[in-house]
């Protein structure tokens, strides 16, 4: 029988295709910017076709990532294999750290030696077109990224997104040179756009540390799996909630205190209705909920340790033993 913690089939194709429509995007623009930045001569075009180097590499790892997220679990990895995302992103962001600082490199040679450009128009065109390209791309990989709650097309978004500033903000240093005749203008818009970039790098290795670390999920996803366990009357207590994200899978662990009457059948569906619950809100969410007899945990607690179980929460006045 299929997990119902395993993605469909129509979402990881939709994860591939946004994948795919960020490396061939890439790819296109590349190519474009390289042909224009030899053509011009202007560095910061050429450090746009470095940047859009670095993103078609960011957008294999994301197509080579969102198939290995969505392979099941298997006995090498039972929890499945939702880091890969996580060291995905963290590649993005070394690659990106790589290029701007070869951006600033050479656009510091550039500033120290004066350089001459020529057909401006031509870089004008292309990085307008770049920000047009890429709106559109954001916009459609975002959307793909939201539905499915993968990590690696957020990642992939945001390099676009950076494209997109970056391409403006190579476009107004053309216009400056092509105004003024000032050529330095060129290697400063290029160095704004290595600054950029290392913004992205920082953001994709912050992003990176989250998933490798198992931190846990927002406080308002934390906060709904805590409503469910308060509002249903019969989990007299809960501790111990863990939440973590892998990939796009999101995991939810907790142990729920029942009353010491209840028997097993009674214990074990009121346990997987609350995980079904818990699905609903978070979908695809792995859910494990430890089921405990709850006086009799307060007394091994107790006993065993001095103190009573620490709940994450005061127990209902009403709930008394029966």
């Amino acid at each position: 029988m299929k997990s119902r913690d395993t993605p469909t089939p129509q979402l990881a194709q939709e994860k591939e295709l946004a994948a795919r429509l960020s490396l061939g995007s890439n790819l296109t623009l590349l190519i474009v910017k390289l042909a224009v930045g030899f053509l011009t001569g202007s560095v910061s075009v050429l450090s746009e076709a470095a940047h859009s180097a670095s993103d078609l590499f960011a957008s294999i790892l994301a197509v080579v990532s969102v198939r290995v997220v969505d392979m099941p679990p298997d006995e090498e990895h039972p929890y499945g294999h939702g880091k890969a995302e996580g060291i995905s992103t963290l590649a993005q962001g070394v690659l990106l750290s790589l290029v701007a600082s070869y951006i600033i490199y050479e656009s510091v040679k550039k500033l120290s030696e004066p350089h001459e450009t020529q057909h401006m128009e031509w870089g004008m065109v292309v990085m307008a077109a770049s920000a047009l390209i890429n709106i559109f791309v954001v916009r459609f990989v975002l959307r793909i990224a939201k539905k499915t709650n993968s990590l690696a097309l957020i990642a992939v978004s945001k390099d676009h997104m950076a494209d997109i500033y970056a391409a403006i903000g190579v476009l107004i240093g053309l216009v400056l040179v092509r105004v003024t005749g000032k050529t330095f203008f060129d290697p400063i818009m290029a160095i704004a756009v290595a600054l950029l970039i290392f913004r992205s790098a920082w953001h994709l290795f912050s992003e990176a540390t989250h998933i490798l670390m198992d931190t846990n999920l927002p406080p308002e996803d934390v906060e709904r799996v805590r409503q469910i366990l308060e509002d249903e009357p019969k989990v007299l207590g809960y501790h111990k909630i863990r939440t973590r994200q892998a990939g796009s899978v999101r995991h939810v662990d907790a142990h729920i205190l029942l009353d010491d009457n209840s028997t097993l059948l009674e214990a074990h569906d009121l346990t997987e209705e609350i995980e079904d619950r818990i699905r609903a809100i978070l979908p695809g969410a792995a859910v494990l909920l430890h089921t405990e007899p709850y006086h009799a945990e307060q007394e091994h607690q107790i006993r065993d340790h001095g103190t009573p179980a620490q709940a994450d929460t005061k127990p209902k006045r009403s709930r008394t033993r029966t």
